[in-house]
């Protein structure tokens, strides 16, 4: 029977009430913009897969620079495209690699930015497999070592966080071990935790140049079945010494960003992959939906489950609708 004393909808008479009762508050400070460094000269070419984002050369970085102050977004995280690779992915940790290049310039035109660094194997390898093979498949223990060097070299050309995510057995722990050997105690690692197997890595793959030649990523990324098995993926790396774990994809494991957030003591952060990013857009062009309305709606869904921190090529669109006050 209607109780008339009980109306919830008192709470959303008006929009200053709607605002001052929101449960979800975010920042653009929780935003993460991904980048991608392609090495050359005057390279500014929007990504046909990704559109509204861009390879950028290191001295075409001070567009996005620009950019990223104008939306008040102050957090990247780097993606290199180097011009060679080879069966070992040598480029990924040499002194003038593409995401060290990258790094140095943005700390150049950008001291107060804040520069975190995908750690992996996968752009610059030859094979596009996510480490070192042993015939068609990765030897966890080899790429670990690798991983190690890589972390290292991010961090000694002044990467502020790096973030694994190759999903190799005991990274976590060996990228730990490196980094404190070399004197970098301070630098976190938010670690790619639990990483699926996913579709909807198809238009970053393109953006990246990193589709595998053969086979998949079966083998070390996890199957989108299973639930318990990234909670235990989570554990290991509390355990190994991550500072923040990641939940990728976001929108279509939301039960996984909550569980999470409910289970560990840490930061929790989501990945808005290429493929969600995509979607929208498409979907948008065709005239089937508003796309600052499901941008808006879709990132605030991913803070209500619990996540932290959320990567996102709308970055800079959602730290404008913070500001205006539709989200957050």
């Amino acid at each position: 029977m209607f109780n008339d004393t009980i109306r919830p909808r008192r709470l959303r008479t008006s929009d200053s009430l709607r605002r001052m009762v929101r449960e979800t508050r975010i920042s653009p400070e929780s935003l993460i913009w991904p980048i991608f460094v392609a090495e050359g000269e005057g390279i500014y070419e929007e990504i046909p897969s990704l559109p509204g984002q861009y390879h950028y050369s290191p001295d075409q970085l001070y567009r996005m620079v620009e950019r990223a102050r104008a939306h008040g977004v102050s957090r990247v995280i780097l993606f290199g495209l180097p011009k060679e690779k080879d069966e070992i992915g040598s480029g990924a940790w040499a002194e003038d690699g593409i995401v060290q290049q990258g790094i140095r310039k943005i700390k150049e035109l950008a001291p107060e930015m804040y520069v975190i660094t995908d750690v992996c194997m996968c752009e610059y390898t030859s094979h596009g497999h996510c480490g070192i093979l042993c015939g068609c498949d990765v030897d966890n223990d080899q790429t670990l070592v690798r991983l190690a060097e890589i972390a290292v070299s991010h961090a000694q050309a002044g990467a502020d966080m790096v973030a694994p995510s190759d999903m190799m057995d005991g990274r976590v722990a060996a990228i730990r071990g490196a980094l404190d050997q070399n004197g970098f105690t301070n630098m976190p690692i938010m670690s790619y935790a639990a990483k699926y197997a996913s579709s909807f890595y198809g238009p970053f793959r393109d953006a990246a140049g990193s589709a595998p030649a053969f086979g998949d990523r079966r083998s070390y990324q996890m199957d989108w079945h299973n639930g318990r098995e990234a909670m235990r993926e989570c554990a290991l790396d509390v355990a190994e010494g991550a500072d923040i774990l990641m939940i990728k994809p976001a929108m279509s494991y939301l039960d996984l960003v909550y569980q999470c957030k409910q289970r560990f003591d840490l930061p929790v952060a989501a990945y808005a992959v290429s493929g969600e990013y995509a979607m929208v857009k498409a979907a948008a062009k065709a005239g089937l939906i508003d796309e600052y309305g499901v941008m808006c709606e879709s990132a605030v869904s991913i803070f209500r489950a619990g996540a932290d921190i959320l990567i996102t090529y709308y970055a800079c669109e959602l730290a404008d609708a913070i500001r205006k006050g539709d989200i957050g």
